[in-house]
């Protein structure tokens, strides 16, 4: 091969990823590897050629430049994709959405603040959550036992016609705090839970004229009781709606 041939393959050998050899006189030493030699060629060299070599550093830069890509992408994320965190760790989406919770709850009836917390929590809402949820409707008087319970209490009377021990009863159902059942009923007066029972075993002594007098009197006691009225005030409530000048009965 003359010299003039030899620089023009030079060019094309080089890319295929082999170094041109200078020509000389003198052929080149062949080397005959061993069976072992070409056993772990074999395994090692993927089949097929190979028209692409690659320099340890020219790998190293594209293996760096991937990762650098990665996060790249993952800071250009718009920022209101990314919910912001307080101190805890809690989320203020989470803050606005038991808000709406127990604003939901509110309007439907009125809650004690151990109502509304056993609420949230059921809610599985975590219990930070719910502490500051509770402060926040107790400050601007969403949350208030006293009120709730002077509430009650009226309803309770006007529909039910309850006695005090039956209030007491039902406010604890609804676990109102101890101080604020205690304060709201507080209030209420003897005479009118006297005057509340008379009115209410007079309208029921006329269903009991089919019975004889032991036994309207045994019946009106017990609803009266029931009502939740002291037995003071049943005692004299039936004698006053079972006297002579009342229904009279067998």
């Amino acid at each position: 091969m003359s010299a003039v041939d030899g620089e023009r393959i030079a060019p094309v050998t080089y890319l295929f990823g082999a170094t041109p050899v200078p020509e000389s006189d003198e052929s080149p030493e062949i080397h005959s590897p061993s069976t072992a030699e070409q056993n772990g060629a074999d395994s090692e060299t993927p089949s097929g050629p190979r028209f692409v070599d690659l320099s340890e550093g020219d790998a190293g830069d594209l293996a760096e430049s991937r990762p650098a890509s990665r996060a790249s992408r993952a800071s250009e994320k718009p920022a209101s994709s990314r919910k912001s965190q307080d101190g805890s760790g809690t989320t203020k989406g989470s803050f606005d959405r038991i808000s709406n919770v127990s604003m939901y709850a509110l309007a439907r009836r009125g809650m004690s603040s151990r109502e509304m917390r056993d609420y949230l929590l059921g809610r599985e809402f975590e219990t930070t959550e719910v502490d500051v949820e509770i402060d926040r409707l107790e400050s601007v008087a969403l949350l208030d036992d006293l009120a709730l319970a002077e509430t009650l209490i009226r309803t309770l009377q006007t529909r039910k016609g309850l006695g005090r021990s039956a209030l007491t009863a039902e406010l604890r159902r609804r676990n109102i705090d101890q101080v604020a059942i205690e304060t709201a009923l507080a209030v209420l007066d003897d005479d009118d839970e006297l005057d509340r029972a008379m009115a209410i075993a007079m309208k029921r002594a006329g269903q009991l004229r089919s019975l004889d007098a032991a036994t309207a009197k045994r019946r009106l006691g017990d609803f009266l009781m029931r009502r939740g009225y002291s037995g003071a005030v049943v005692s004299k409530a039936v004698q006053q709606a079972l006297a002579p000048t009342g229904p009279s009965f067998r």
